[in-house]
């Protein structure tokens, strides 16, 4: 009775839609943040929203791809959710949708790390840049504690800034290595740049333990968006049927009020509404595909623009055979070079896609940028060139190579949000504030799981409930002549 009362509603709102009568809210975006948004908002009972999607499919940087005869992950690729005081949301639905996934094993990473110019370095060699990065990350997290423990001051430093105060600042190409693979490879950005305060202790680890689980699913990491979106909208034969979810709107135009949007696509269709959702990526604010009018205070701009999005690379390779060793301990080998993170981090995936003949290799940050604006042609010799220096020159060429391209795509422009170092938490009070009829969500206005899948669905949920909040209750958090005082622009 209920699911026909909902798709009876459904049908009414479709009606009205025809009829030009403005929604109550517009999503912008259908990742996983507009898919929650979306989600909770039925759930609370309003069913004339709309969802305008930039792409032809749901999830954003969530994002399956076919390569070499299996589903690869362009995006997103590692649940967490193992012996931690807190169940990951992502997790739970990948359990209960027996979504394949493999526990990635990095303990023998100590046997599996290669010199510049070939061959193996001591097992005691890549043990003792562990053991310092190790230090540095326990020193870290001790020092953040004690500047989070102060609450009067917003103190902060970056995170190689530490390892200089612990007296463990990486100097060896080896150590840059170990350094790359514990920091550039989970916020997509270098300790230079990163927050110390607000990356350490981790918060994806200590909510859900340290176990991470790989996706390698036909179905891809995007079905549990899907699963989501299905309390939503309407499916069919496992697709979106949905009049309220439109594709390839490019939305280029919001005019804001306190009263309403108006928001125009590229295509020149007009959507209003009384209130928006705004889930792009911070990159996508940052590069102003979307114009706002009035333009957006200074405030929020600052808080915009002073945000980080890193990018995160997975290059992917197939080869006519295996000439890599197989079984346990050898699914992650590491290649050390003196320019950092250069074809760093590998990943065969016999254990995965057994006899596919598929590795990929994971670059980050700049080396993802320069990448990006090469042929594929040189990034794969430059990656052939690498493995002949690890197994040999007679290993046979790649015959195929895929490679995303998050930061040139401007629908995304880069992968996932990282906490600059001296980003105070009052500017990211400023990111997530609504504006009159504007609310802004996604992974970077989570203030502890930014940059994770999960992060994106909590802050879609929460900035859902303050719309909610706003129309049913009048409670209502956007001013769109809130005063934020002069001394906000000198932090």
């Amino acid at each position: 009775m209920k699911i026909l009362l909902v798709l009876l509603c459904i049908t009414l709102f479709v009606a009205l839609v025809s009829s030009a009568t403005p929604a109550s809210v517009i999503i912008v975006g259908a990742g996983m943040s507009g898919i929650s948004a979306a989600k909770q908002l039925q759930e609370a009972g309003i069913y004339d929203y709309l969802i305008l999607e930039a792409t032809d499919r749901i999830g954003g940087r969530i994002h399956k791809t076919q390569f070499g005869g299996h589903t690869v992950e362009k995006g997103a690729n590692w649940l967490h959710g193992v012996g931690g005081p807190e169940k990951n949301p992502m997790f739970e639905i990948a359990k209960r949708i027996n979504l394949k996934n493999y526990y990635s094993d990095f303990s023998n990473i100590s046997l599996n790390t290669y010199k510049q110019e070939g061959g193996k370095y001591s097992k005691e060699e890549v043990e003792a840049a562990l053991n310092k990065t190790e230090s540095n990350e326990e020193f870290g997290t001790e020092f953040a504690e004690k500047l989070s423990a102060n609450k009067d001051v917003d103190d902060d430093m970056s995170l190689l800034a530490a390892e200089r105060l612990n007296n463990m600042e990486p100097k060896t190409a080896l150590e840059r290595m170990i350094d790359f693979y514990s920091f550039d490879g989970e916020q997509a950005e270098s300790p230079r740049i990163t927050s110390l305060k607000h990356v350490l202790p981790r918060p994806e680890y200590t909510l859900y333990g340290e176990g991470e689980y790989f996706v390698a699913d036909e179905r891809g990491f995007e079905s549990i968006v899907h699963e989501y979106a299905k309390i939503a909208l309407a499916y069919k034969n496992g697709g979106v049927i949905d009049a309220r979810l439109y594709y390839n709107k490019v939305v280029t135009e919001i005019e804001y009020s306190d009263t309403g949007v108006t928001l125009k696509t590229e295509d020149g269709r007009v959507f209003q509404a009384k209130t928006a959702i705004i889930s792009p990526s911070v990159g996508v604010l940052q590069s102003n595909l979307i114009k706002f009018k009035p333009e957006l205070p200074l405030w929020k701009r600052r808080a915009i623009d002073e945000f980080s999005l890193g990018i995160y690379t997975k290059i992917f390779l197939k080869f006519p055979r295996r000439f890599w060793p197989t079984g346990p301990g050898t699914e992650f080998f590491f290649y050390v070079h003196q320019r950092r993170g250069y074809y760093a981090i590998w990943q065969q995936l016999d254990n995965e896609y057994p006899g596919s003949n598929i590795m990929f290799v994971t670059v980050a940050d700049q080396e993802s940028i320069r990448i990006e604006q090469q042929p594929d042609s040189k990034t794969k010799a430059e990656a052939m060139e690498v493995l002949r220096k690890i197994f040999g020159k007679n290993i046979p060429d790649a015959t195929d190579i895929m490679i995303p391209r998050w930061n040139s795509d401007r629908f995304y422009k880069g992968t996932f949000s990282n906490w600059p170092a001296g980003y105070t938490e009052e500017k990211h009070n400023h990111l997530r504030a609504p504006i009159g009829s504007l609310y802004f969500t996604g992974e970077h206005t989570h203030a502890q799981l930014f940059g994770y899948a999960d992060g994106a669905y909590f802050a879609g949920a929460e900035t859902a409930n303050d719309v909610i909040s706003c129309l049913k209750r009048k409670v209502c958090k956007g001013n769109i002549n809130m005063n934020i005082t002069e001394h906000a622009f000198e932090n």
